[in-house]
């Protein structure tokens, strides 16, 4: 493909992370490339060319189940540029980069000098503008220019540091390290649906739990998850043990080449927050059923402002949400029922994933566990071992006093 828009007399290159990974001995997950053609040329040349974006206009071709995104050179923004070229908030942030430039130029709108490394595949020559390669070796994530501008321009670049750190084992170099704690809410002002996928990135790429240590240690969590935040900061241990091993799970899940799904994991994000809401519904003169209901719906709603978690993940999400108290009623045909549930195996994990960070179930987990394995008979003398404690065996995680915010988790 770069070939082919060499051919056609236009400047073509590999780029960015693609070109970083090879250099690290890492296969690349996919290619990008960066042209002197504008979009509307790279269309005219390949078929199966689709043009996409407007705040920063892109090009997907097509080969097969493979898509390579093509990008035209930037340039730096220029006052006189129309505003069909470049627009930006009050704030600095770029709502539109559309001013097309050179080579050189290019590569000084790139974010960070590791992703600024072409790759000439004529020639096999590698064209480094901005220490890229130096960074590599001393292992660092630096922005290429001022960090305050380059994060005003993109809040998002701060959870890409985060990324790049947690999944190449980088350090973030102090420069741009330092403003990201005080720069932090400018995410507030990127959509939610934009950081749902970015929380996907962050969290379900393999590296979650390293990924949230640093969002923690930088102050990023709020942003994303600020109920999850404030969890805590209320009660710290049973938090950080429930979040840090649901992220656990799920790296050696996809270590393993295992299914994941974020319905699982934003569930055990928020679930630390529920308890607390039922709580203050209940106190309100709400019953047990509903006020669990209503707080699990708020909680969902609240949250969707921040990162727009789609119905495909919120749904399960609920129902995981919704079957930790019906584990809970096991007489009669209860217990055989629930075995029954399709979302059974979520909700019986998220129960020993409760139980993991501490909260009190009265062996509730275990109970499930010897269910699953016992014979018909076996079952039937558990049920009626139960008497009438059934319905309320199994305690919430209890809410504790407030406290300052814990010592943050060390970075690897």
């Amino acid at each position: 493909m770069v070939e082919r828009l060499q051919q056609a007399g236009y400047q073509a290159f590999l780029v960015g992370g693609c070109v970083r990974d090879l250099l690290l001995d890492i296969t690349p997950k996919d290619f990008d490339v960066a042209t002197s053609a504008t979009p509307e040329q790279v269309r005219a040349t390949f078929r199966n060319a689709r043009l996409i974006g407007r705040r920063f206009k892109l090009v997907h071709v097509h080969f097969g189940r493979e898509i390579i995104e093509v990008a035209t050179f930037r340039a730096n923004h220029e006052a006189e540029a129309s505003e069909e070229q470049s627009r930006q908030s009050e704030s600095g942030r770029l709502l539109r980069d559309n001013v097309y430039g050179t080579f050189e130029q290019d590569a000084q709108r790139r974010d960070f000098t590791i992703n600024a490394l072409y790759f000439d595949v004529t020639s096999g020559q590698i064209h480094d503008f901005a220490n890229g390669v130096h960074d590599i070796r001393n292992r660092l994530i630096r922005l290429i220019g001022q960090p305050e501008q380059r994060y005003q321009e993109d809040p998002v670049r701060m959870l890409r540091a985060v990324r790049f750190a947690a999944k190449l084992n980088f350090d973030i170099e102090q420069h741009t390290a330092a403003p990201i704690e005080s720069m932090a809410p400018l995410l507030h002002d990127i959509p939610a649906a934009r950081l749902f996928d970015e929380s996907l990135k962050l969290l379900m790429s393999g590296q979650g739990l390293a990924t949230f240590d640093l969002l923690y240690q930088y102050d990023l969590v709020a942003p994303l998850f600020p109920d999850t935040d404030d969890a805590i900061l209320e009660r710290p241990d049973y938090t950080l043990q429930l979040v840090r091993q649901a992220l656990r799970n799920t790296d050696e899940r996809i270590a393993q080449d295992k299914p994941v799904t974020p319905a699982f994991l934003f569930a055990a994000l928020l679930w630390p927050a529920l308890p607390g809401r039922v709580k203050y519904l209940e106190e309100q003169g709400i019953p047990a059923i509903p006020a669990y209901q209503q707080a699990a719906h708020e909680l969902l709603a609240e949250q969707c402002r921040h990162t727009a978690i789609p119905k495909r993940f919120s749904i399960p999400m609920r129902e995981i949400w919704d079957m930790q108290p019906r584990l809970e009623r096991r007489s009669g045909r209860r217990a055989d029922q629930m075995l029954e549930h399709p979302r059974f195996r979520a909700a019986y994990d998220f129960l020993l994933l409760r139980e993991a960070a501490g909260e009190e179930t009265d062996g509730l987990g275990q109970w499930w566990t010897q269910y699953q394995d016992a014979n018909p008979e076996q079952r039937r003398q558990m049920i009626r071992e139960l008497g009438d404690g059934s319905k309320s065996s199994g305690k919430r995680a209890r809410s504790r006093p407030r406290r300052n915010k814990p010592r943050k988790p060390q970075s690897n």
